[in-house]
C-alpha cells in the first residue's frame, strides 16, 4: 500500500507582542522593588511581572505572566504560551504546540502572525515512506534550534512543543512621541529605538553605550566599569585604565609620559635623578634612626619599670619578707610573694568588672591564678612607710594562721608603690547583706554563724603562734562562703600582741557603733575590744536592726542603748525580729540576749573572753538538740553548766606606735 507524504518547509515573518528586556545571571536590578523577580528557573523583568504592582498596566497589552510562586519548578506562562526566556533585547523565547498531519490534521494559525509561507514537495518514490515519516509536520522553530534530517522528522511525534522566539515592543508609539508623554518608559542613560514598520507599532528601550541594566526601570541602567576585566578595554602596556560614567580612557602609568600615541619613559636630568637618590638616602636613613630611637626608648622604659618595681620591693619590705620566709622552710605553707604582672594577668589589668568591693581602705578584686584557684586581691589606697617591718611580720603572721572560720591569706605583691595582698575567695557576701536584705536568714544559721565567728576570734586572740586583736570586728567583716560558713576578715586595722602584754596604747581605729567605749576613751587596746564589737553582732543578729539608724528616733538610734534598755524595762520580745520570736526558743534567745549584755559591759575587764563566749554559745546550741536538757532552766542554772575561764589580767604597758600599715580591708 503507497501513502503520499509531503515535507512542510515554514517561513515566519515576524510576530509582535509586548514583552520586557530582561536577562538571567545580572547583577542589577531587573524587577521593581518588592516585586519577585524569578518564576522556576526564568527571570521574569519589568514591565513584566507576576502580581498586582508589579507590572505595566497597559490596556493594549498584556504584562501579566503567570506564575505558581510556591512552586520552585514553576513554568512561567503568558496567556497559554509557556515562556522560557525573556530577553532585553528584545526577544521572548516561548514552547509552541508543532503542527501534523497524519490523516487531514490542521491547526489555528496564532494571533498577530503576519505572514506564513508553506511549500509541500511530492517524493518520487513512496516504498518506506511511511516507516520514517507516517504524518506531514508543519511548525515554526527557532532558527538555531533545529537542523533538518530524517532522525529529526521521525522524533517530530513524540515532541508535542517546540521552541519559537517572538519579537516585542511597549507603548503604540514611534519614540518621536512617546518621548512626550508622561507614561514614557525609557529611563536615565538609555535610548529609544524604534521598530521598523513592517513589524508593527511601539518602541524599545536599550542602555547607551557604557551601561547596562534594566532600561525600563529608574535607574536600571548602570554604569559598566571597563576597568575592571582587561579585555573590557584597550589600554595598553604602560597605560592604566580610568573608569568614567559610561566609558573610559587610557593614560600612561607614573615614570611615562604620552608621546604621539605611545607612552614612552620619561628622562629625568641628572640632577633630579642625584636629588632624588638623596631624598631616598635621607628617608631611610630617618626611618633607620627612628625604628633604633624607639627601640633604644622602649628598652630604656622597661629598664626604668623594672628598677622602679625593685626599688617599691625594697621598699616595701620585700627583702626582710623573703628573709622571714626563708627561715620558716619547716612550715607547710608561706606567703607567696606574687609579680606585678602574676597579678595584673589574674585581674585583666584591673578590669573594673572584676571589683567585689570598695571602700576608704582601697579595692578588692576577684583574680583567677594559673593553677585555677579564685582569689581575693586587695589593692589598698594608703600606706605607712614608718610601720613596714610591723607589717611584713603580720603579713608572716598572718599567713601561718590556718583556720576554717578565718580568711586564709595567700600571700602579697611588693612590685608596686603600695603592697597587695591576696586572700582566698569567699563567694557569698557578708553576714551584714544576709542579715538587713529582706531574705532573713533563720536563727540556727545566725546561732551557728555566731559560734563559728566567735571561734575565730577566740583562735586569733589565744591559739595562734602570736595573739591578734582584730580591733574591726562587724558583720561586714563576717564572709560567708558556699555553704554559710563563717570566715573573719579585714585585718586591715589588726595588732599584733607581744606574748608578755595584753595591752597595747594605739591610735583609735575601727568602725563607729562597733568601738569599744573603754577602748576609745583610754586609746588601750585589748581582746576584751573584739569581745565589745562581737556583742554589737550578737544584738544584730538577734534584733536584725544596725548598729547605728539616724532615721529612727533618737532613743533608738543606737542598737547598743535601745537594746540594753528593753532588756532593763524586761521588753527584751519587742525589740527581737519577729520571725526570730517565732523559730527561736524563748529560753536559748535570753540566754543569747544575755551573753550580749555581758558582752557590751562598759569595763572591759567585766566582760568574757571570746573563749568563754564561744563556749556558752556552742552550749546553748547543744542543750536545744538534747531531749533531756530542760527546757525551764534559768539563767544561773545554765551559767553553772556552761564552762567558764577567768578574767585576763590587766597590764599597763603603752606602746606609742603610729597607725599600723594598712593590710586589707575587704569592705
Amino acid at each position: 500500500m503507497g501513502f503520499y507524504r509531503m515535507l512542510v518547509q515554514v517561513t515566519w515573518v515576524g510576530v509582535i507582542l509586548s514583552v520586557v528586556m530582561a536577562a538571567a545571571a545580572t547583577e542589577y536590578q531587573v524587577a521593581l522593588p518588592d516585586c519577585p523577580k524569578k518564576c522556576g528557573n526564568v527571570t521574569i523583568p519589568y514591565p513584566f511581572g507576576m502580581t498586582e504592582d508589579c507590572h505595566l498596566n497597559d490596556t493594549a497589552r498584556n504584562f501579566l505572566v503567570k506564575c505558581n510562586l510556591s512552586d520552585p519548578t514553576a513554568q512561567p506562562k503568558i496567556g497559554v504560551l509557556k515562556v522560557t526566556n525573556i530577553s532585553i533585547e528584545g526577544e521572548i523565547n516561548i514552547l509552541k504546540p508543532r503542527n501534523l498531519d497524519c490523516y487531514n490534521d490542521s491547526m489555528k494559525i496564532p494571533e498577530g502572525l503576519k505572514h506564513v509561507s508553506f511549500k509541500a514537495y511530492s517524493f518520487n518514490q513512496y516504498k518506506n515512506v511511511f516507516d520514517f515519516s507516517p504524518c506531514s509536520y508543519a511548525f515554526i522553530i527557532q532558527e538555531d534550534k533545529f537542523k533538518f534530517s530524517k532522525g529529526k522528522l521521525t522524533s517530530l511525534r513524540k515532541t508535542k512543543r517546540l521552541p519559537m522566539v517572538l519579537d516585542w515592543a511597549v507603548g503604540d508609539e514611534r519614540c518621536e512621541a512617546a518621548q512626550k508623554k508622561e507614561n514614557y518608559l525609557c529611563g536615565a542613560n538609555s535610548k529609544c529605538v524604534d521598530l521598523n514598520f513592517t513589524s508593527g507599532p511601539g518602541y524599545r528601550c536599550d542602555c547607551e553605550d557604557g551601561y547596562e541594566g534594566n532600561p525600563y526601570l529608574k535607574d536600571g541602567c548602570q554604569d559598566i566599569n571597563e576597568c575592571e576585566v582587561e579585555k573590557n578595554n584597550t589600554c595598553k602596556s604602560k597605560e592604566k585604565c580610568v573608569n568614567v560614567p559610561g566609558s573610559y580612557h587610557c593614560e600612561c602609568i607614573e615614570g611615562y609620559h604620552l608621546d604621539m600615541e605611545a607612552c614612552v619613559a620619561d628622562q629625568p636630568a641628572r640632577k633630579s635623578s642625584l636629588a632624588i637618590n638623596l631624598s631616598v638616602g635621607v628617608g631611610i636613613g630617618l626611618i633607620v634612626m627612628l625604628i633604633c630611637s624607639s627601640s633604644l626608648y622602649f628598652i630604656v622604659k622597661q629598664r626604668n619599670l623594672i628598677n622602679l618595681r625593685e626599688k617599691f620591693f625594697k621598699q616595701n619590705g620585700g627583702l626582710i619578707l623573703q628573709q622571714l620566709l626563708s627561715g620558716q622552710e619547716n612550715l607547710t605553707e608561706t606567703a607567696k610573694i606574687f609579680t606585678t604582672e602574676e597579678l595584673k594577668k589574674a585581674t585583666n589589668n584591673y578590669d573594673e568588672t572584676l571589683i567585689i568591693g570598695r571602700g576608704g581602705f582601697g579595692t578588692v578584686y576577684k583574680g583567677f591564678l594559673p593553677d585555677n584557684r579564685i582569689v581575693a586581691i586587695k589593692k589598698s589606697k594608703m600606706v605607712d612607710e614608718n610601720q613596714i617591718e610591723q607589717f611584713i611580720n603580720e603579713i608572716v603572721v598572718l599567713s601561718q594562721i590556718n583556720h576554717r572560720n578565718v580568711v586564709k591569706l595567700l600571700g602579697c605583691c611588693l612590685e608596686n608603690p603600695v603592697p597587695l595582698l591576696v586572700y582566698e575567695f569567699v563567694p557569698n557576701g557578708t553576714l551584714f547583706e544576709y542579715i538587713h536584705n529582706e531574705n532573713k536568714i533563720s536563727w540556727e544559721t545566725r546561732l551557728r554563724i555566731a559560734i563559728e565567728s566567735a571561734e575565730a576570734l577566740s583562735y586569733l586572740h589565744s591559739a595562734a603562734s602570736t595573739p591578734i586583736i582584730h580591733r574591726d570586728v562587724k558583720p561586714s567583716n563576717i564572709l560567708l562562703d558556699s555553704s554559710y560558713t563563717a570566715k573573719v576578715s579585714d585585718f586591715g586595722a589588726s595588732r599584733l600582741i607581744p606574748l608578755d602584754q595584753t595591752e597595747l596604747a594605739t591610735m583609735v581605729q575601727g568602725t563607729i557603733g562597733y568601738l569599744d567605749p573603754e577602748y576609745l576613751q583610754t586609746s588601750q587596746l585589748t581582746d576584751k575590744s573584739d569581745v565589745y564589737s562581737f556583742g554589737v553582732i550578737l544584738v544584730e543578729l538577734l534584733t536584725g536592726r544596725k548598729a547605728l539608724s539616724f532615721d529612727k528616733p533618737e532613743v533608738e538610734r543606737s542598737l547598743v542603748t535601745y537594746f540594753l534598755l528593753s532588756l532593763k524595762e524586761n521588753r527584751l520580745f519587742e525589740v527581737l525580729e519577729k520571725h526570730i520570736t517565732n523559730e527561736g526558743n524563748a529560753k536559748q534567745l535570753k540566754e543569747v540576749a544575755n551573753i550580749a549584755k555581758k558582752c557590751l559591759k562598759l569595763k572591759g575587764e567585766d566582760r568574757p573572753t571570746m573563749k568563754e563566749v564561744a563556749t556558752e554559745l556552742e552550749g546553748l546550741r547543744r542543750m536545744e538538740k538534747h531531749s533531756w536538757v530542760n527546757a525551764d532552766f534559768n539563767s544561773e542554772e545554765t551559767e553553772h553548766l556552761l564552762a567558764r575561764t577567768s578574767n585576763s589580767s590587766k597590764y599597763d604597758v603603752r606602746n606609742n606606735s603610729a597607725d599600723i600599715y594598712d593590710s586589707v580591708n575587704t569592705m
